[in-house]
């Protein structure tokens, strides 16, 4: 960290006049600062973008490919850097945040490899017709503090790949690795393609109202997708928004509940449950819920909670006082209506946004804790008798992001599945996604999907073309 952070303009540092703090989770304290971008900064990125997308949209596919592979190859080069920087910043323990840097070189070059598609489609009365994917031109990517990496790299990967330039934009929570990234895409990509501005919530409008950016991708909560989405109407600006979920896993009576628990432990807790797909709820059947809330309850007693840099460090803080605040008040409405604590139950007496993973049982619909996303280290689980009961209490939500079904019986299992309201439903496992699977939720969990051809896809315009040769 000993270099300044900087903006990356037009494949150039630049200084900002003014800078915030950046706060380690793990302490409390700030550790370093980020530059402040103004409004004439972006006003230069998104020129910069505009000169790198004329030569980018003129690349052929193969080259554009070999292009996003050597950024991957130069993300990597950098992992222990990268991940160091990551573990102070976010919170998560310096294992995973290595895999985070793993995983977005690796969403770079999944994406790189997807075929847009587009060509012929049939004969018409003018001769052949064609369809074309036209790339838009300058997209604004805004990304969360929860993964910043993976999912700032993931919305750069699919806008690169349909032939885009991008404005990039952390969270101020997490935007010194992103700045990094930035610099690094300055050095593999033709300068302009990737611009990197860190700032607050006034550079986050300014890009949503920007004249010269065609499309914004945002992943983050629900409330703000909404202002985002109010605010990109008034230019018509296209959106993909990935946005908040309180998935429901299922766990049908017929488990083995000392093989599941471990498994369904970690859906829900892995980063400290700050993960949109994460499981935020558990609705067990009446036959095996003690047992497996039990099962839960040791599980989460077993973790190893601290600073990521600690050696043996299973989960780390929450990442910011905001998120820290908002948990520990969902926790306190749980007990308000009778929650039963079987683990954790509150914050650790130590530096730090620390929350012990907390287990409750005795909630139903009405709690926070069921109806709102924690996004944290707390678990309900809630009984329920036969499946009809179990499928309408999941569905009765204003989200749809993920869900999961548990059961010893494949055929069940699916029969359950097939009647969820969500955008992804995994049987006898929850989480994960790969860049050639679409990915984005029914409901209030977004517009649109991510990754695969689909997501590739709305990141370009439709162009038919009647009389082709």
């Amino acid at each position: 960290m000993s270099a300044p952070f900087l903006l990356t303009i037009g494949g150039e540092g630049m200084a900002a006049d003014g800078a915030f703090p950046v706060i380690d989770p793990a302490t409390g304290e700030p550790f370093a600062t980020a530059p402040d971008a103004s409004e004439a900064h972006l006003d230069l990125a998104v020129a910069a973008a505009r000169a790198a997308f004329l030569s980018w949209r003129q690349v052929d596919t193969a080259a554009r490919r070999a292009a996003m592979r050597a950024f991957a190859d130069a993300i990597r080069a950098e992992t222990e850097a990268l991940a160091a920087l990551l573990t102070r910043e976010q919170g998560k323990p310096l294992t995973a945040a290595r895999r985070e840097v793993a995983v977005a070189a690796d969403r770079i070059e999944g994406t790189a490899a997807l075929d847009i598609g587009g060509g012929y489609l049939r004969e018409g009365p003018q001769g052949p017709v064609r369809l074309d994917y036209v790339p838009m031109g300058v997209v604004g990517v805004i990304a969360p503090w929860n993964a910043p990496l993976i999912l700032a790299m993931q919305m750069v990967a699919q806008a690169l790949a349909a032939g885009n330039a991008v404005v990039v934009k952390p969270s101020p929570f997490t935007p010194l690795a992103t700045l990094r990234l930035g610099e690094i895409a300055a050095r593999a990509l033709p300068a302009g393609l990737v611009n990197t501005l860190s700032g607050g919530d006034a550079l986050g409008r300014w890009m949503t109202t920007h004249p010269g950016i065609d499309k914004i991708a945002f992943i983050g909560s629900t409330a703000t997708g909404k202002k985002v989405m109010a605010s990109a109407a008034a230019t018509l600006k296209r959106v993909s928004l990935e946005l908040g979920g309180n998935d429901a896993a299922i766990v049908l009576d017929d488990v083995d509940v000392a093989a599941v628990a471990p498994r369904l432990f970690a859906s829900a807790f892995a980063n400290s449950g700050q993960i949109c797909m994460a499981v935020k709820r558990v609705y067990a059947q009446a036959a095996i819920a003690d047992a497996l809330a039990e099962a839960l309850a040791a599980e989460a007693r077993r973790v190893r909670l601290g600073n990521g840099f600690e050696p043996d460090v299973d989960l780390g803080p929450v990442q910011n006082r905001p998120q820290f605040d908002k948990v520990l008040a969902i926790l306190q409405d749980a007990r308000a209506r009778g929650g039963r604590i079987l683990a954790g139950g509150g914050a650790l007496d130590r530096p730090g946004y620390f929350i012990a993973p907390t287990i409750v049982t005795g909630l139903t619909e009405g709690a926070r804790l069921v109806d709102e996303e924690q996004f944290g280290p707390v678990l309900p689980i809630l009984g329920f008798d036969i499946e009809e009961e179990a499928v309408a209490r999941a569905n009765a939500t204003r989200f749809g992001l993920g869900a999961s079904v548990w059961s010893g019986d494949q055929a069940r299992a699916e029969a359950v599945a097939r009647r969820l309201e969500a955008g992804t439903v995994w049987i006898n496992g929850h989480g994960g996604a790969t860049p050639d699977l679409p990915f984005g939720g029914f409901k209030e969990s977004g517009i649109g999907r991510g990754m695969g051809v689909a997501g590739l896809r709305s990141y370009a315009e439709i162009r038919v073309v009647h009389g082709a040769h």
